[in-house]
């Protein structure tokens, strides 16, 4: 009787060890660091829940098309990206035209300031460009694919957002030096495991198309986003999506700012808030701050992709929990359930319009743009560009 209970106990015991030694000490990749994560206010205040996002129209998108993650306005017609590398025009009857396909995964575009060039925030590629108002389909040209700081030729890996000032810079967000979407299973995947495992390694990147080099602006960013500057060109916004927040640089300060390791280094974000630089203009936001973009009236917009997790707030401080979990299946990561959300602020910080739609019919909302009395939604994964008639913030 004894020995058929050790076999029995053998028989189920060894697989449970293994199961165990595998979630606690199989080797992965990532390295989560611990940090401090504001309480979690939830849809309260001025993120109180509504529907006011709910029931957007759509345009659908072309076959093999998804995922509109930024649209840019300009002169009169929008402009996006999607998933398959395309980049469409449409016209404000919905008329899409395809200009290029980039050949990677393009997020964040903006203009020249003579409306001649694009520029695209690709993902895998870098940042590229095509020529605006020329032929049918102009080539797409790669102008940064790496940077020499900290060292020679050092891979541009994430690149997300892109906005160009008042003097036709052109400043990029490198979201993640940890992990890109080429080689971790695309961009979403990459964002996950970069967010959890919280190294902060982002860094903000000024590209000088007149003598083609490039800089990096500010690093140690908890995965950098959107940009968008204000009204006078002084400062810059960045929503910071791994911290639950959007940033506030003064350009000026960030010029002359100097990093705690040396002169020769580039200044940490913490440098920058230690010095006046950098402010964060808008804290612990209820889900994950994606792009930026500039409406009427001064709003500026973002969009939530995801709603926080309970489960990510509570192991911010607990490196140990985050292991485990990325080492279960990828459908038992804890990532929050859709949930529509676009955001407007002004340029001090104070939320001026809220719109929601928790059942999440329009998936992954990045942002939105105002257009022609008409408010544009981008998204991560959705099939076809939603839009709905738009006025400003509704009365209180």
């Amino acid at each position: 009787m004894s020995r058929l209970l050790g076999r029995f106990v053998l028989t189920w015991l060894t697989p449970l060890v293994a199961v165990l030694a595998y979630l606690f000490f199989w080797p992965i990749s990532v390295q989560p660091v611990p940090w401090s994560t504001p309480a979690d206010q939830g849809h309260t205040g001025a993120h109180a829940s509504n529907t006011r996002l709910a029931g957007l129209q759509q345009w659908p998108l072309g076959p093999g098309q998804e995922g509109p993650e930024h649209i840019l306005a300009y002169n009169g017609q929008i402009y996006t990206a999607t998933k398959n590398g395309d980049i469409v025009r449409m016209s404000p009857e919905g008329q899409a035209t395809v200009l290029a396909n980039t050949g990677g995964r393009p997020l964040g575009l903006d203009v020249s300031l003579d409306g001649q060039t694009l520029y695209i925030a690709d993902a895998v590629n870098g940042l590229q460009s095509i020529t605006l108002g020329g032929e049918a389909k102009p080539p797409v040209k790669t102008l940064l694919s790496t940077i020499d700081m900290p060292m020679p030729n050092d891979p541009v890996r994430y690149a997300d957002g892109v906005a160009v000032d008042i003097r036709g810079a052109v400043w990029v967000t490198d979201a993640s030096r940890r992990f890109s979407a080429k080689a971790d299973g695309g961009t979403l995947e990459a964002s996950v495991l970069d967010i959890l495992e919280h190294s902060c390694t982002g860094r903000l990147l000024v590209y000088d198309p007149v003598s083609t080099r490039a800089r990096v602006a500010l690093s140690g960013l908890c995965f950098p986003n959107g940009l968008a500057f204000s009204k006078d060109g002084k400062s810059l916004f960045l929503a910071e999506t791994g911290s639950y927040r959007i940033l506030k640089i003064d350009l000026a300060r960030l010029s002359v700012a100097r990093s705690s390791d040396g002169m020769t280094n580039v200044p940490t974000l913490k440098n920058a808030l230690d010095q006046s630089a950098a402010k964060v203009l808008i804290d612990n936001l209820p889900g994950f701050p994606d792009n930026l973009t500039r409406g009427e009236n001064g709003r500026i917009w973002t969009g939530l992709t995801k709603p926080r997790s309970l489960i990510v707030d509570m192991a911010a401080d607990k490196p140990w929990i985050r292991s485990f979990t990325l080492r279960l299946p990828r459908f038992l990561w804890p990532v929050p359930k859709a949930y529509g959300h676009i955001v407007a602020f002004d340029e001090e910080g104070r939320i001026v319009d809220d719109l929601q739609d928790p059942a999440g019919g329009y998936p992954e909302t990045t942002a939105a743009t105002e257009l022609h009395g008409k408010l544009y939604v981008q998204s991560l994964h959705a099939n076809g560009i939603g839009w709905m008639p738009y006025k400003g913030p509704a009365a209180p």
